[in-house]
Parts: C-alpha cells; structure tokens; sequence
C-alpha cells in the first residue's frame, strides 16, 4: 500500500482556483502513477487526472481540461492539483492515488488505481 498526504482544498466561489497536494512515500514516488480522483455526493469516484512521476506523461478527464493542472516536485515525492475556473459541479470530495510501481513510461490509465489516500474536501458555491 503506498502512502499518500494529501493536503489543500477548502471553499471557494465559482471561478476560483484551489491547489491539491499529495505527498508520496518516498519508495514508491519513482516511476509511478500519481493521479486524482473525486466523488460528489451519490455520485461514483471519477478520475479527474494522472501522471507518470518519470515522465509527466499527463492525462485529464474531459470534465477538467483547461482548467486543471498536474505539476510535480520530485526532490520533495509531491504531485499538486492546480484547479482553476472552479465550478460547483466541481465540488467533490478529492482523493489522491496512486498504482503500485515502478510502471513503464505511459500515460496512466484511472483503472490502474490501487492505493488511496483519506481525501480532502473541496466546495465550489455559486
């Protein structure tokens, strides 16, 4: 089980932007899949976006592109959420994850998923 922190999030107004920070153990930040997911009330966990630690091969879902943003700081094992143009459909619970690595250099597929972290909240009024 690879070990997630994942930190940010908080309220914000429609057109606003919020950060997400995951921190990744150590071990297994090197060539792996980070990516995040949401999910809204009664709604299944989505996944928003990925990326590959060795490579920034980076995928979006449709929901998020131009608005969303992966960047990561490998000396530090961080991948960060840059969301910006918030919308309250946006509004989620918001999950970090990460694959169990070292995976080839590709785009990360959201079903390759597999550890979790405890989530943090995000809410995007009107």
């Amino acid at each position: 089980q690879v070990q997630l922190v994942e930190s940010g999030g908080g309220s914000v107004q429609a057109g606003g932007s919020l950060r997400l920070s995951c921190i990744v153990s150590k071990d297994d930040y090197p060539n792996n899949c980070v990516g995040w997911f949401r999910q809204a009330p009664g709604k299944e966990r989505e996944g928003v976006a990925s990326v590959h630690t060795g490579g920034g091969y980076s995928l979006y879902a449709d929901s998020v592109k131009g608005r969303f943003t992966l960047s990561r700081v490998s000396a530090k094992n961080t991948v960060t959420l840059h969301m910006d143009l918030l919308k309250p459909e946006d509004t989620a619970m918001y999950y970090c994850a990460a694959t169990t690595g070292p995976r080839d250099l590709q785009y990360c597929k959201f079903a390759d998923f597999t550890s979790w972290g405890p989530g943090t909240q995000v809410t995007v009024s009107s």
